[in-house]
């Protein structure tokens, strides 16, 4: 299957080559060159990947990563980035990013990343198709999470992320085990993990005396708990 990606950029250098190397690997390429553009291309065919420039004038990487996942939310953005700062990464994941790219990056590492995705959210789910844990319940099948039957906005790395991490409750996952399994790198920056984690906790435990689902075994990793096993 050729996969569509659209890549929004407004260096015609840095587009033209991530075009060849996707196009190399067999994929689709339609090119934008800001955030005006990107939109009116998805608008008329909606691609299957988003590679997308945070920094962009007129409309920015961010409020086009917002308006996409408003009409498509399972629609997988990479961000990329000459920033590298996590103020900046956490904002990209905010706006519902999947993965983020700090510039200057290896075309061949974009290409596997955006590979990855791709097979993973192809995929069938062989999840168990609705995991419950006290008052927190993830539908895979719907890929909807929800704390005492409220709905909890998450991004599609985060809801990954939270299902993976219910699925193999009690055991510890280093950070590039997390990488591995969750995002389907082999290499890459953990910490796309840490950021990920933190804002998984802030969303299934945003008050103190919320249930402590997501345990930090320091200089080991992170493990879910489940709120029946603190009793």
């Amino acid at each position: 299957m050729t996969h569509h990606v659209l890549v929004v950029d407004d260096d015609p250098t840095v587009s033209d080559v991530v075009r060849r190397y996707l196009e190399q690997d067999g994929c689709r390429v339609r090119l934008a060159e800001n955030g005006e553009a990107a939109l009116a291309a998805a608008a008329a065919e909606m691609p299957d990947i988003v590679v997308l420039d945070l920094m962009m004038p007129g409309i920015d990487g961010i409020e086009v990563c917002r308006r996409l996942r408003r009409d498509a939310p399972d629609l997988p953005v990479v961000m990329l980035t000459a920033l590298g700062e996590e103020p900046d990464r956490v904002l990209g994941l905010e706006a519902g990013a999947d993965d983020y790219v700090t510039k200057p990056f290896s075309p061949r590492e974009l290409t596997l990343r955006i590979r990855s995705i791709l097979r993973r959210t192809g995929q069938a789910d062989k999840a168990q198709a609705r995991l419950v844990d006290g008052d927190l319940v993830a539908d895979t099948s719907r890929r909807v999470v929800t704390i005492g039957g409220a709905p909890v906005k998450l991004t599609k790395g985060e809801f990954d992320l939270l299902v993976f991490l219910m699925s193999n409750a009690g055991r510890t996952w280093t950070h590039q085990q997390l990488l591995e399994k969750v995002w389907g790198w082999s290499v890459g920056e953990t910490g796309t993990v840490t950021t990920a984690m933190a804002r998984l906790r802030s969303k299934i435990q945003p008050a103190a005396d919320s249930p402590k689902r997501i345990i930090t075994s320091y200089g080991a990793g992170y493990r879910f708990e489940r709120v029946g096993d603190h009793a």
